[in-house]
């Protein structure tokens, strides 16, 4: 009797809806091909949305990169949240864009009324749109399991930067690894930052992930993380962290990518492909605003 219990509650587990997949917002690349894709990396498969999250109920730790910019992708982190959330008892969900001083606020507003100004109440940082991240984060605190911080505060931040601790680790560590992180650095900053500063740049953002990982490790699990791409790439990011820490296994990486922005096999498990933003030279911006600074 029992088997056949739990039979019919994995039958209506399976055929329980998904929520509707969000309609595009960004402008870009909707007449392209790859709209939509999701690709398997591994095997080269594409995958309907459904079988992605059929495949992604049974992993402890999921790993979701970000373009912090598109709001294709916070849509499908909160479409993606609710999708799981249907078919699995959800124990957690991470944020790279809480910090830990913010977790007592977090915790203070789970599953109770919010008040009419949650960014305040929260001191949600100003450089993170609250505009994009506030309906994920008001999904989560109405939930039974919890929200959490998953990066550094700003004074541990400081303290990295001024003493650059060793990593421990072989895999995080590793040339190979820390190359590629100074290459994008020095990109993201438009080759604008000083030589001297990029160890100390590299320091922060490599304990960023060691902090994902061990939050990763420390969450009630299945634990979904949400993150920028960079920071969850197999080949770069805290899956390799994950691993210097003792579980390389039950971790799965799924990178939401721009049309026209592919991702490497090795860099993740997955990747689905959205519609994209207009080009912007950020790097022009940041050059004009150099000799106003001297």
């Amino acid at each position: 009797m029992r088997l056949l219990l739990f039979f019919f509650i994995g039958l209506l587990a399976a055929c329980q809806s998904l929520p509707p997949l969000p309609e595009w917002q960004s402008p870009e690349g909707r007449d392209s091909a790859e709209l939509g894709v999701i690709l398997d990396l591994r095997s080269g498969e594409r995958l309907t949305p459904e079988q992605l999250v059929e495949r992604l109920v049974p992993i402890p730790r999921v790993l979701v990169g970000e373009q912090h910019d598109n709001p294709d992708h916070h849509a499908l982190q909160l479409w993606l949240l609710q999708a799981l959330e249907a078919r699995r008892q959800q124990g957690s969900l991470l944020l790279e864009m809480l910090d830990p001083v913010q977790q007592a606020r977090v915790d203070a507003l789970r599953r109770a009324p919010l008040p009419a100004d949650l960014p305040q109440a929260l001191a949600w940082q100003k450089n993170w749109d609250w505009a994009l991240y506030g309906p994920i984060v008001r999904h989560a605190l109405a939930q039974p399991y919890p929200l959490l911080a998953a990066n550094l505060d700003r004074s541990e931040i400081k303290h990295i930067y001024t003493t650059r601790p060793d990593l421990q680790g072989s895999l995080s560590s590793a040339a190979s690894v820390r190359g590629p992180l100074l290459a994008q650095i020095g990109e993201s900053h438009c080759g604008l930052l000083p030589e001297s500063q990029m160890p100390a740049m590299l320091a922060v953002q490599q304990q960023r992930d060691r902090r994902m990982a061990e939050r990763l490790l420390a969450a009630p699990a299945p634990a979904l993380l949400f993150a920028g791409a960079f920071h969850v790439r197999r080949d770069l990011g805290v899956p390799l962290h994950l691993a210097d820490l003792g579980q390389a296994e039950g971790n799965t990486v799924l990178i939401l990518s721009e049309v026209g922005k592919p991702v490497e096999q090795g860099a993740a498990d997955y990747v689905w492909y959205t519609a994209a933003l207009p080009l912007i030279d950020h790097c022009a911006a940041m050059r004009r605003q150099i000799p106003a600074t001297r």
